[in-house]
């Protein structure tokens, strides 16, 4: 069963793309910490990078800004590419769905800027 559920911080801007077929994708990278300290006593997180699709790629990218916390559900894809005459490996998730747990201060001050 291939199945990966997370709950990070998002570490920039949701990335919209159209692409040529009018299918609407999102890029997402999720900050999600580690439950435990390094040596240095330190929490450290992985930085993991999401595909959202339509109508939750819509949603997320209108919806979610940096800081954010999301619960995502999805699976888990590698692949690979050339570069430079190198294979280069990538792993990602691909988001069924996601729940926003928080959102950051700067919707908080938008919105009290845009009702004064």
């Amino acid at each position: 069963m291939n199945q990966a559920i997370l709950v990070g911080r998002l570490t920039s801007e949701p990335e919209m793309i159209t692409m040529e077929s009018g299918k609407i994708k999102t890029v997402i990278t999720l900050a999600v910490n580690r439950p435990f300290k390094n040596s240095n006593g330190i929490y450290e997180a992985d930085f993991i990078r999401c595909i959202l699709w339509n109508g939750i790629a819509q949603n997320t990218n209108e919806y979610c800004h940096k800081g954010d916390i999301v619960g995502i559900k999805g699976r888990i894809q590698t692949s690979t590419y050339e570069k430079d005459d190198e294979t280069k490996y990538m792993t990602e998730v691909l988001v069924e769905r996601i729940t926003f747990i928080t959102h950051s201060k700067k919707d908080d001050e938008d919105q009290s800027n845009s009702s004064s």
